[in-house]
């Protein structure tokens, strides 16, 4: 409801007000971090100036002393975070203060257990830092003007943590922002010198540029107070500019924090310095949570990009392919033009080297992390497994790293969890084994179940078990490891190689040979539904089982595209039957050709089911079953 043409009072979308709500009321044991947050907006709003200022010096409007202020009043128990970074329009505070998050709240809500520490675990996932000054404000006034803008452009947007807030226009001299925080009862603590001091220190030392306090109550000789001066109360250096000896691990933690917006600790990091033909310093992360659009391929990504200290932009994608879009981090270059652009970076012959060069650090680390800390790497593979899985398709120079890095669920333990590595599989290699063989599946215990599996199950061979929806996807893009071949046994026919004797090979020509009637007949019976029917060896347990073609798609493929709506290409599978079944045996003997078919049809939607398959038409299925279990009851 507009109140005037300067003033008005909006509210936030239904999902924001319960967010937000969560927020104040639930979350957060830590009350502190909200100082780490706000103090972050304001170093990124520098950041910003900094790289606009680059072809518009006019912006720092005389002013290029850039810093971050705290000031707090006791009495009126306030709190104020000052920046004469770049500022906001009445475009942006909207676009920014009024909503949440841009995406993702939705999905936020649904995954919310009720479970506090789970549920603030989710939010440092989500990433509305901003709002956290809810938690210890029960009001909250920010007042901004964007650099270069005249001082009539300023804007006030205040807010209770309610169902609205308010948006007017005022009068800004300076350009930056100022946040005023009226705190509640019980965050008091937050209006001390000592208090706040120390929060910096231990959240912000890192900050690129000063963060400012007046000095405590300072004394003349006199023994009469005077007034306060000004102190820098961080270190005010780049992190990433320091040296590695220089830096403990908590400083790296909270330079994480602050880069990445999560509340988690990184999983580990890598500060490296190039110099040679190339010369820059990269920070990367490996973070322990996975975000909530890892799997939006569209999301924004990167790493933030500096040129010679001067920040560039926040989500440099040029520098790691997008199976890594996970990793966090900054990359400060010497060798980049200040003026660039994205276009620009594109075609910069400088970013191919250093994002192979990064790459192959990233996956260095992670490597690393597998040999050294499995219980790490669990976490990680846990998180961002599934993204790795598209590394060999879309990365052809490190796919060998890439697959070492891979972890699968396998026949070696039958358990869910994906914890065994090619290196694992082909020192378990049988002798004589010469293909590495897996199955994919609609799901774990599907693959696990699988007929196909018998013949291995007999003979010890051990196989992969995949049931991920991008897996067959990736083995389509991942040919051999270490020499050995992959094989999916759920496809072609089935050559074990020197697995089978030839004695083996001799019989099982022997059985086909007499079986050809059968084979026969059963194609007349099942006519257009398969493409061809043959005498199986993979089965020692089941009658019968489908088997897709060796150049035709495969069936968990297959219904990911039909499910997205995509055009699939016509493909019958072969319908192969196992001779030592008495099913099978059964039906060689039976002669009324009725119940021939009747068999015929059973086993086949049967071999279907087993697969995870859907059949054409259940109600003729269960119709024949039950004629069929009739009859045996007579």
């Amino acid at each position: 409801m507009t109140v005037d043409a300067r003033k008005e009072t909006r509210g936030f979308q239904t999902e924001a007000k319960q967010l937000l709500h969560l927020m104040i009321h639930s979350l957060y044991s830590n009350k502190e971090i909200f100082l780490r947050e706000l103090v972050s907006n304001a170093s990124d709003a520098a950041d910003k100036l900094r790289f606009e200022a680059v072809s518009n010096g006019d912006l720092y409007e005389g002013d290029a002393d850039l810093k971050i202020r705290i000031d707090f009043d006791k009495e009126a128990k306030t709190l104020t975070i000052s920046d004469n970074g770049i500022g906001m329009s009445r475009e942006e505070v909207v676009d920014n203060l009024g909503t949440i998050a841009k995406s993702g709240t939705a999905h936020f809500m649904q995954n919310l257990t009720g479970d506090q520490k789970k549920d603030a675990q989710l939010i440092g996932q989500f990433g509305v830092g901003f709002y956290s000054a809810f938690i210890v404000a029960d009001r909250v006034v920010v007042t901004t003007r964007r650099a270069g803008s005249p001082a009539s452009d300023g804007v006030r947007w205040e807010c209770t943590g309610e169902a609205e807030f308010t948006v007017e226009s005022v009068e800004k001299a300076a350009r930056g922002t100022t946040v005023e925080l009226h705190l509640k009862s019980d965050a008091e603590e937050f209006a001390d010198h000592w208090r706040l001091r120390s929060i910096i220190k231990k959240y912000s030392d890192h900050i690129a540029i000063p963060v400012v306090m007046k000095k405590q109550n300072p004394v003349g000789e006199d023994g009469d107070k005077q007034e306060p001066e000004d102190e820098v109360i961080n270190t005010a250096t780049a992190l990433w500019t320091r040296s590695r000896s220089d830096v403990t691990d908590e400083e790296y933690k909270e330079f994480y924090k602050h880069i990445s917006h999560d509340f988690s600790e990184p999983l580990s990091w890598s500060h490296n310095r190039v110099e040679g033909k190339l010369d820059y310093t990269s920070l990367l992360f490996i973070p322990a949570r996975a975000p909530f659009d890892l799997y939006n391929r569209d999301a924004s990504r990167g790493l933030k990009l500096y040129v010679q200290r001067t920040f560039i932009m926040d989500d440099a994608e040029q520098f790691l392919p997008l199976y890594l879009r996970f990793i966090k981090g900054v990359v400060d270059s010497n060798d980049l033009s200040l003026n660039v652009s994205r276009e620009i970076l594109q075609k910069d012959p400088n970013i191919d080297a250093m994002r192979s060069a990064l790459t192959k650090r990233v996956l260095d680390m992670l490597d690393k992390m597998a040999k050294n800390e499995p219980e790490n790497y669990s976490k990680f593979w846990n998180e961002f497994g599934q993204v790795m899985k598209e590394g060999p398709a879309e990365d052809f120079a490190n796919r060998d790293k890439v697959a070492k890095l891979l972890r699968f669920a396998s026949t070696h333990t039958d358990k869910p969890e994906q914890d065994q590595s090619l290196d694992d599989y082909v020192a378990r290699m049988k002798d004589g084994q010469e293909k590495v063989y897996y199955i994919a599946a609609e799901n774990f215990n599907t693959a696990k179940n699988s007929p196909h599996l018998e013949v291995f199950r007999k003979k010890g061979i051990e196989v992969l078990l995949l049931s991920d929806r991008v897996d067959e996807w990736l083995m389509s893009h991942l040919y051999e490891f270490e020499g050995k071949q992959f094989q999916d046994v759920g496809k072609g026919e089935l050559d074990l190689g020197k697995l089978d004797t030839d004695e083996e090979k001799q019989a099982q020509e022997k059985v086909a040979e007499q079986l050809k009637p059968l084979l026969e007949r059963v194609k007349t019976v099942l006519d257009e539904a398969v493409s061809e029917v043959r005498i199986t060896h993979r089965l020692t347990e089941s009658p019968a089982c489908v088997v897709v073609g060796a150049q035709d798609m495969g069936a968990q493929m297959r219904r990911i595209l039909e499910a997205a709506g995509q055009k699939v290409p016509d493909a019958k599978p072969i319908f192969e039957l196992n001779p030592e079944h008495p099913l099978v045996q059964k039906l060689e003997q039976e002669a009324n050709e009725p119940r021939f078919a009747d068999l015929t049809h059973i086993l086949f939607d049967q071999a279907n089911l087993a697969e995870g398959a859907q059949l054409q038409d259940p109600a003729v299925y269960v119709q024949r079953l039950n004629k069929l279990l009739l009859e045996l009851s007579h």
